[in-house]
Parts: structure tokens; C-alpha cells; sequence
């Protein structure tokens, strides 16, 4: 009989599945979304941390070589009020997070909550 894995096991598993560098960058940024919203659950979905909301996908962290990216599924709604975010999709923007580079912890609190006040709103 298979057994059930659970939540934590999986982003633990996803961490592990990281460089170094990436690491160290989603783990900042995964902080930084919980401490802005704990109210949050996380799983793995199409290889990549995703936040939700009510079983909304909400964000997700998204690595790559020399950068880590932080998508919104509703970044379009906030590309007004956020130029920071990046992308031209009909729904997805993206604040992208440089290795090595701080993660800027104000920024991205401000974005989840607008993001969250978005979905609810």
C-alpha cells in the first residue's frame, strides 16, 4: 500500500532539487511570502513551489541559472501599482530575483498582500 507524502516532504524535496545558489534565494523568498502571509499553503506543482490561497494558486517560486523568479498567476492585476514585476502574459508577471543579490523582503510582502487583496477583492 502506498503511503501518503506529505506537504513539507515535498517542499523539502524541492529544495533539495536546487543549486546552492538557488537554494538560498527560494528559501529568502519563501520566508518572505510566509512572513507576508502565513495563511498560505505551499505544494509542488509542475516542478516548482506554488503558493495558494483557498486551493488557488496565488504565486510561485520559480528557479533558474542566475536568477530566481517570484510569478504571480494574477501579476496583470498588479503590474499598475508594482513596476517591478516583469512579463506580458494575459495573467502571469514576475518579480525576478537575482543570486547573491538580497531579496528585497519589503517588496515582496507588499506584493503578496496586494495579491491576496486581489483574490479576495
Amino acid at each position: 500500500m502506498r503511503g501518503t507524502v506529505r506537504p513539507n516532504a515535498l517542499v523539502a524535496a524541492y529544495f533539495d532539487t536546487l543549486s546552492p545558489e538557488q537554494r538560498e534565494t527560494a528559501q529568502a523568498l519563501q520566508r518572505a511570502v510566509l512572513e507576508a502571509a502565513p495563511e498560505l499553503s505551499q505544494s509542488v506543482k509542475w516542478g516548482n513551489l506554488v503558493f495558494m490561497v483557498e486551493r488557488h494558486n496565488l504565486l510561485a517560486i520559480v528557479a533558474h541559472k542566475g536568477h530566481v523568479n517570484l510569478q504571480f498567476f494574477n501579476g496583470a492585476a498588479l503590474a499598475a501599482q508594482f513596476p517591478q514585476l516583469e512579463g506580458t502574459s494575459k495573467g502571469l508577471r514576475h518579480l525576478k530575483c537575482r543570486h547573491r543579490q538580497p531579496v528585497d523582503t519589503a517588496l515582496v510582502r507588499a506584493l503578496v498582500q496586494a495579491a491576496m487583496q486581489a483574490v479576495k477583492g
